[in-house]
């Protein structure tokens, strides 16, 4: 372990790693998906524990974790396979039950679906309006997502028809029994991470947050969400908490031509915000959404990189760090920014790799 390490640094039990599966107006969505692909069995051979896909709709990203899911889990054995996130507000809880249940069955139980309840108003006209305000409706249907998949009775036949006797009790099949103990919440706010406490799910906090005090750096603010998750966790369970996740942009340059690259890649994160690193042919976003403000870029050499995780308080309180890849960086970029966290960062951090045998 490294020799200055700060007494609050929890050591890293897991390793993991977030990608968008972009695709280029060139290559195509096919080879995107076919890159993805080799970027989570690659990082299965490097002892990543987890593998995350952020699901993004209408635009040059992965739109349906859940297909693309079942397909890398026929090609590995052990990573876990998550999202990061769903938006609740765009789903129809019955049916995700449906899918994310099959889903987990075919992988071995390796299925870690984050949801959020977040919002995009520009996707209402598509997904339709509701009565009341989306957040309150992704609330809604989050509840009746995680009764779903938890093997509840949905509903009792009153009347026979299509099959069903009157008297059946209906509920989401298959049903993956063990499926529930391995959802979180995405959360960028302090209230998020309350209420997945009290939901009894996990916690994954990202790189975009809003509601932090004025002024409060990204890395305090995240300490605060994770401390609080933990604190009403225990109040409520009287357990301890599962481990917490934290993705974070960790770029580690071992030659000067790579550190000069994810310079450039954390100027244009600080200048551009959101808009930052899109593939050939993506949709540019409006404009930072107000008062949200976004995690810093840990760049540099590998001593340097270490030094800047252990020093900042959001990532010193995870269990686990996920890197999120940048999403214009295509597979050799991305493959080499997974090895060389994993080889010359991770270890010092406290991490093992997993046995891939």
């Amino acid at each position: 372990m490294h020799n200055h390490v700060p007494l609050r640094f929890r050591p890293k039990q897991r390793l993991g790693f977030n990608t968008r599966v972009s695709f280029t107006a060139d290559a195509g969505p096919a080879q995107g998906l076919r890159d993805g692909i080799e970027l989570f069995k690659h990082a299965e051979r490097l002892g990543y524990q987890s593998g995350w896909a952020y699901q993004r709709h209408f635009d040059h990203y992965l739109s349906s974790p859940l297909p693309f899911f079942a397909a890398v889990g026929q090609h590995t054995k052990h990573i876990t396979l998550g999202s990061a996130v769903i938006p609740m507000r765009y789903q129809d809880p019955i049916l995700l039950a449906e899918a994310a249940g099959t889903t987990d069955l075919l992988i071995g139980g390796r299925l870690e679906l984050a949801i959020s309840t977040g919002a995009n108003a520009a996707f209402d006209a598509v997904f339709g309006a509701v009565d009341t305000d989306a957040r309150t409706e992704a609330k809604r249907r989050q509840a009746r997502f995680l009764s779903a998949i938890a093997g509840d009775v949905l509903h009792t036949v009153v009347e026979p028809g299509q099959g069903a006797p009157q008297g059946a009790e209906l509920r989401v099949t298959p049903h993956s029994p063990s499926l529930r103990a391995r959802i979180r919440q995405g959360s960028a706010s302090l209230s998020s991470a309350v209420q997945a406490a009290e939901l009894g799910i996990g916690l994954i906090t990202g790189t975009v947050q809003h509601d932090q005090a004025e002024g409060e750096a990204f890395g305090a603010y995240q300490a605060r969400i994770i401390e609080a998750y933990r604190r009403t966790w225990r109040a409520i369970w009287a357990t301890e908490p599962p481990p917490v996740a934290v993705a974070a942009s960790i770029l580690v340059g071992t030659t000067a031509e790579l550190r000069a690259k994810y310079a450039d890649y954390d100027l244009e994160r600080r200048t551009q915000g959101i808009a930052a690193s899109r593939p050939k042919g993506a949709l540019a976003p409006p404009g930072q959404p107000v008062g949200a403000q976004i995690s810093p870029v840990f760049q540099g050499a590998p001593e340097q990189v270490i030094e800047a995780v252990f020093n900042d308080p959001g990532l010193a309180a995870a269990d686990e760090i996920v890197l999120f890849l940048p999403p214009a960086f295509g597979l050799a970029e991305n493959l080499q920014l997974l090895a060389d966290l994993a080889e010359t960062v991770a270890p010092a951090l406290g991490w093992s790799p997993a046995l891939t045998n």
